[in-house]
């Protein structure tokens, strides 16, 4: 068997081009070389408390989103995290097997404890048990498949350092059980710029929505910052975000021609977004119709996840009989 690749994506809706670029593209060509395994992470999702109606409809639309972007659901394990009844006690097992003071490091712990001491509040206010465990349910996602790599940012690094350490700790105490992954941290991999410049995020507000409809879209492309240069003065492609933008859609030979007319002057900037607006639009169309197919069948796309979860399970159960057997409540 294919060495096994392990992503999942909370479902928060809206996927913007930063996304495709930094996570959903290059995941999806993992599958190349790896097993793949996608889970829609909706028991992550739990942390925020969201409305019913609206999980339920982000979970159908992330798993809209990954089938229309070209994931093909019989070349890889596709499913939603919550339906692999296993991943609850694999978490409580390594829980068991956690120190506070692993957790009392984890980013999104002490990023909320920050913002409370800011405010003049109690440290933990409104932290709830399922943000402080949560690098355990991720390391439960990670190790109850065997997985070989995870592909991360480099802002997700700790993720896979915590899950290694909780692994190593239960081989130690039980004897080799699990396979320690490895973080597979993507060479080229560069963060999309958002109409701002910043890096591309919805916390920003700053994106460039792939599905949104065609008016949308455009009016966010047509707020892509630029200076006040003028069409006919020369522009440094290299310091500016809307060429930063432009060249992750157009072919190489028209992406070398604009950087020359931006080099010698005579572009506007205007003209430009025109033309990433209508590139933008062409290169998502069929995906935009893919995926307006599946939001309008929701059937078919719980099936689909249904059949994924079979297949992970597969995977899942002997690794969980393992984990059972070292620590001594097999029956």
């Amino acid at each position: 068997m294919k060495p096994i690749s392990l992503t999942g994506i909370k479902p928060t809706g809206n996927p913007h081009i930063g996304n495709y670029f930094g996570m959903y593209k290059p995941a999806i060509a993992l599958t190349e070389k790896y097993l793949g395994l996608y889970f829609v992470a909706d028991l992550h999702a739990l942390t925020t408390t969201p409305d019913r109606k609206e999980l339920q409809h982000l979970i159908h639309e992330v798993a809209a989103v990954w089938l229309a972007l070209g994931l093909d659901p019989d070349n890889s394990v596709f499913f939603r995290q919550s339906s692999i009844p296993e991943i609850p006690e694999c978490a409580w097992i390594l829980a068991c097997l956690t120190s506070k003071g692993l957790m009392n490091r984890a980013h999104a712990y002490k990023a909320a404890v920050d913002k409370n001491l800011e405010a003049e509040r109690d440290p933990d206010d409104g932290i709830n048990m399922g943000l402080y465990n949560y690098p355990v349910l991720m390391a439960a996602d990670i190790l109850l498949y065997g997985s070989d790599v995870v592909p991360v940012g480099p802002d997700q690094k700790q993720h896979i350092e915590i899950t290694r350490d909780i692994a190593e700790n239960f081989n130690r105490t039980y004897g080799k059980t699990l396979k320690l992954p490895e973080g597979l941290f993507p060479p080229d991999l560069q963060d999309v710029p958002g109409i701002d410049g910043r890096k591309m995020s919805k916390s920003y507000g700053n994106t460039i929505p792939i599905f949104a409809d065609e008016n949308t879209m455009r009016k966010q492309v047509m707020r892509i910052v630029t200076d006040s240069r003028t069409p006919e003065e020369p522009k440094n492609p290299d310091g500016d975000n809307l060429f930063q933008i432009f060249r992750l859609f157009a072919t190489p030979e028209r992406t070398e021609e604009v950087r020359q007319h931006y080099l010698a002057g005579g572009l506007g900037y205007g003209t430009l977004k025109q033309e990433l607006s209508d590139t933008i639009l062409a290169y998502f169309d069929d995906a935009r119709q893919k995926f307006n197919d599946y939001m309008q069948d929701t059937t078919a796309l719980d099936a689909i996840l249904e059949r994924g979860a079979e297949k992970a399970r597969d995977i899942a159960i002997p690794v969980l009989k393992r984990m059972r057997k070292a620590v001594g409540i097999d029956r």
